[in-house]
């Protein structure tokens, strides 16, 4: 294999140092990280089916899957440094791209939807992070520095910088993150996505307690008394609105 391939695989093993606190040491590394030998198949692999040696390049792919449990097809396009955490259950599809410094989390797929030979995976493009048990299916492009929360469901394309979550996958946060030229940055902080429906559910809490006030305002007038909610009717919509902030 040429140096380029070579300088590949180092860069597969230096990148988990950034990535994952747990590493100690390149030995331990190098015999115990699954994503790392996953890619350390993937790129013999690669090499081979590049090179038309395809019956190989898909046997040493496979034994690559029974040793890791993460399956990435040969043909697949791969970019420097990628970090596969865990990686367990992860797919990559045969005409999947994936630029440069992802993060692909444990049960991720990267799917095809059609049955044609051309085009039927996604690309993901720059510092992309896709958590625990996403799915991403079809020719569908992931914009730079964008996250996938974990579980969701991404069928369609999705802009820079940019938070999905829910099935399907929607875009519920626009982050406009302005990272310095040239400084390569990889947003970790995938627990931190905003629950739609706890916000839906807060907005129309609150729109149910503005007419609950309106409505005791008017009866109250109607019948010249001072008409409120009760101490106990305040306490438990208190008690759900923390509850749905807390989530």
């Amino acid at each position: 294999m040429p140096s380029t391939t070579w300088d590949r695989i180092k860069e597969d093993v230096r990148v988990v140092f950034d990535r994952d606190p747990a590493a100690r040491s390149t030995l331990e590394i190098v015999l115990t990280y699954p994503g790392v030998h996953a890619l350390l198949f993937y790129r013999v692999s690669h090499w081979l089916w590049r090179r038309d040696v395809k019956l190989i390049a898909r046997f040493i792919s496979n034994v690559g899957r029974f040793f890791t449990g993460i399956d990435i097809h040969p043909g697949a396009t791969i970019g420097r440094r990628l970090f596969i955490d865990h990686g367990m259950g992860t797919v990559i599809g045969e005409t999947t791209d994936i630029a440069d410094d992802v993060t692909l989390y444990q049960g991720v797929t990267l799917g095809g939807t059609s049955l044609n030979k051309g085009k039927r995976h996604p690309t993901i493009e720059d510092h992309v992070v896709i958590t625990t048990g996403a799915t991403v299916l079809g020719p569908v492009t992931i914009g730079s520095h964008s996250r996938i929360g974990a579980g969701s469901v991404v069928i369609h394309p999705v802009p820079p910088d940019s938070t999905v979550v829910g099935i399907p996958g929607r875009v519920v946060r626009r982050d406009g993150v302005a990272h310095a030229p040239g400084l390569e940055l990889v947003d970790l902080d995938h627990g931190d996505l905003p629950d739609p429906v706890a916000r839906a559910i807060s907005i129309l809490l609150n729109h149910v307690e503005k007419l609950e006030h309106k409505l005791d305002e008017h009866l109250a007038k109607a019948q010249g008394t001072d008409l409120r909610t009760t101490a106990e009717e305040d306490e438990d919509l208190q008690r759900v609105k923390a509850f749905l902030s807390e989530g």
